[in-house]
């Protein structure tokens, strides 16, 4: 009993040490997107006062609230509260498979989901959205209170080695981001999209690949493991399967398309090789319909 203890307190310690660095970097991801974006230009759409801001590159001289500019030196931007402000519903997967990456010096799959989708959450919520997990674990709200809950929830890892999507809790014409590999079974997701798509919920799938699982560099022999150690494969000559691999995931990768095009849902492939920055923007141009 005291071994299991022993083991619980170190991981709560672990997952408790990686909260702030997450939520540090999130932060930072996030400032970067809001150092070249305006804003979700919807928060205008109501006739109740919200907030004054500092006039912004992109702004327009006509939004210039001259009375408030008129205190100091500064410019302000009064800004009206959008009154129809969307509910926005996350899911990352926390199995063992995206705990994967291609090195040491690499980030992790989960690493890059759980940032993107923070930092995502950051820009939604300072844009007037609620953001919430699906599930009933964590609903949508507004307030910076909210960031630290995602985060928190975000930072769990999971013991199978994939986790099928959680579609419970979707809330009627609200958002959705979905964050996985997606190389589990395809069953979950197709079920989870169809009653996203039945509920009138439109959203996004980001699947996240490391650059060796996209190209299979591997030869010779090769001991092939999942992270939960649940499935081992060894064979003599790797470069023998790398055809018929990257068939597979080819036509994996289509099939997650066209489930996104029949559920009016849409999908995009990123590696963590690539930066973090293109997934976040990717994402929320997306949420914001100027992908097609």
């Amino acid at each position: 009993m005291n071994a299991e203890v022993t083991q619980l307190r170190r991981r709560a310690q672990e997952e408790a040490s990686r909260l702030p660095a997450l939520l540090a970097r999130a932060e930072q991801l996030a400032g970067t997107v809001l150092l070249g974006e305006h804003g979700r230009r919807r928060a205008g759409l109501g006739d109740d006062f919200w907030q004054y801001r500092p006039l912004q590159v992109g702004d327009s001289y006509r939004q210039i609230d001259w009375r408030r500019s008129a205190r100091g030196d500064d410019q302000y931007v009064r800004e009206r509260e959008w009154q129809i402000a969307q509910s926005v519903q996350i899911w990352v997967d926390q199995g063992a498979s995206m705990r994967f990456s291609d090195d040491k010096n690499s980030p992790s799959k989960a690493d890059r989901a759980r940032l993107t989708a923070v930092a995502c959450a950051i820009l939604l919520l300072r844009g007037g959205e609620r953001v919430g997990l699906t599930g009933w674990s964590l609903p949508p709200q507004r307030g910076e209170r909210q960031i630290a809950r995602l985060a928190e929830a975000l930072s769990h890892d999971g013991d199978s080695d994939y986790a099928p999507p959680e579609a419970r809790g979707m809330l009627p014409h609200a958002k959705a981001i979905f964050v996985s590999d997606f190389l589990g079974d395809l069953a979950p997701i197709e079920a989870a999209l169809t009653k996203a798509a039945d509920r009138g919920v439109r959203g996004v799938l980001l699947q996240i690949l490391t650059s060796s699982e996209e190209a299979f560099p591997f030869r010779g022999r090769t001991i092939f493991e999942s992270v939960g150690k649940s499935v081992t494969h060894e064979t003599l000559k790797a470069s023998d399967l790398r055809d018929r691999y990257l068939t597979r995931l080819a036509e994996r990768k289509a099939r997650l398309a066209d489930l996104c095009r029949l559920t009016g849902w849409q999908y995009q492939c990123h590696h963590t090789n690539q930066s973090a920055q293109s997934a976040l923007l990717w994402l929320y141009r997306a949420l914001d319909g100027e992908h097609g």
